[in-house]
């Protein structure tokens, strides 16, 4: 399919829902990807980026963003609590803020650097038990703990049950997200950006659509 497609397929979603013009950030998800991929997508002129793995990224991106001015990387995948400290030096966002833990932890590496990448908190919407996410119904209590920590909350996160219609997921994440005066939304991947988008999405992470499959065992 490749990145043009689906830049304008965001574009017309924007504007089918009433969007401004650029309201709606593409994050090309680079994962498990091989380098010339990633490389072509970057020639294009894309520069939001998106990584699962902290040694994987840290293995590619510093050499890529000093190559390519302005490229930016968003971590979307789980965090492990002993990995963030290089996901904060490495990462300009990390989407997947899930659990108290993880959170003290940013909140005293923000205050030893004086900075912290911007921050979603990842919600469970379908309480998927193998699903790491914090549940719909603890999500303000969490929020207010994060917010007493005085961490960058950006927004919230989710990634809707495989089998199921993801529209009602993107709506309560949104409905969560004004609840606690929150404008970020990630959600929305290859199969169903464009009913994030109408839902309100800020951030899309769309990978295979623009790369092609990813070959797992490629991985090292």
């Amino acid at each position: 399919m490749g990145l043009a497609e689906i830049t304008a397929r965001v574009s017309a979603a924007e504007a089918a829902a009433g969007r401004a013009p650029g309201s709606v950030a593409l994050i090309a998800v680079s994962k498990v990807q091989p380098p010339e991929r990633v490389v072509a997508v970057l020639d294009a002129g894309q520069r939001l980026f998106g990584e699962n793995y902290v040694q994987e990224a840290a293995g590619k991106w510093p050499a890529w963003r000093a190559q390519y001015p302005g490229a930016r990387v968003h971590m979307i995948g789980p965090l492990q609590t002993n990995k963030a400290k290089q996901a904060v030096e490495l990462f300009d966002a990390i989407h997947t803020l899930d659990r108290p833990a993880l959170a003290t932890k940013l909140a005293n590496l923000a205050q030893r650097r004086g900075a912290s990448p911007e921050l979603f908190v990842q919600v469970n919407t379908g309480a998927e038990p193998q699903k790491a996410g914090v549940l719909p119904e603890a999500v303000d209590s969490f929020i207010a703990d994060l917010r007493a920590m005085d961490l960058p909350l950006a927004g919230l996160m989710c990634i809707p049950p495989e089998h199921e219609d993801a529209a009602p997921h993107f709506a309560r994440l949104a409905e969560l997200a004004k609840r606690n005066g929150l404008t970020g939304l990630s959600m929305g991947m290859s199969s169903d950006f464009e009913a994030a988008i109408a839902a309100g999405a800020t951030h899309v992470r769309v990978g295979s659509a623009i790369f092609g499959a990813r070959d797992y065992s490629a991985r090292g």
